[in-house]
């Protein structure tokens, strides 16, 4: 009987410490949101500027150290899927702000913005990456599919934009990395509101839907019968 009962105590202690844990997501997609959203615009040219050097600060610390926090605190709740994709954006992210870094001379090791840089620009293969969690958010929200959908076409657009330019199609390559700034913007946009789902549902006096979609992709149950 001590036994059952302790059992039950540890149990329900479980269940109470899950419930008081705070939602890592509004840091997650905050940082997520705020980091693509300063990027795309770059890549879109808003006020002539490119040379991204000033957004270290949010890809290290913002978008690297808050992700990788959040993504712990994803795992702890068993969410498999925030986990992985919070994890992988803040390596991603932290990396992409290392590389940045002047005294890493990234770009001069391929003495400028050369052909080979731009090829080496294009062969990232994080779209690759992205699809597989485009794919597995299509059972969860509407907000989820955009982020993804519209994260996957800017990495598209983005690595042909570079190989223009590696053919000296400097015009064509232009407008492509503008459009995948475009649906970049879109996809922070869509992170932003996740944002305000989860750090506002609760407090404001309206609900904010993210358009479920599981009941899409339920599976059938097959050998049961009904009463």
């Amino acid at each position: 009987m001590d036994t059952a009962a302790n059992d039950i105590e540890a149990v329900q202690g479980q269940k109470l410490s899950k419930h008081h844990l705070a939602n890592p997501g509004p840091l997650g997609f905050g940082a997520f949101a705020t980091t693509l959203m300063t990027l795309s615009l770059s890549m879109m040219g808003l006020r002539a500027v490119s040379n991204q050097t000033v957004f270290i600060a949010n890809l290290c610390f913002l978008a690297g150290l808050g992700l990788l926090i959040s993504a712990q605190w994803e795992m702890v709740k068993g969410n498999t899927f925030n986990y992985t994709v919070l994890a992988a954006f803040g390596f991603y992210y932290g990396g992409y702000g290392v590389l940045l870094m002047p005294p890493l001379a990234v770009v001069d090791s391929y003495g400028g913005r050369t052909t080979e840089y731009y090829n080496a620009f294009g062969l990232k293969v994080w779209s690759i990456l992205n699809f597989f969690f485009f794919v597995a958010s299509l059972p969860t929200n509407m907000i989820n599919v955009i982020i993804y959908s519209a994260l996957e076409l800017s990495y598209i657009f983005n690595c042909m934009g570079n190989f223009f330019m590696a053919n000296t199609d400097v015009t064509t390559g232009t407008t492509l990395v503008k459009v995948a700034g475009a649906f970049g913007f879109t996809s922070s946009l869509a992170g932003f509101y996740m944002l305000c789902h989860d750090l506002c549902q609760q407090t404001l006096p309206f609900n904010i839907p993210l358009f479920e979609t599981s009941r899409l992709f339920s599976r059938p149950r097959y050998g049961v019968k009904s009463m």
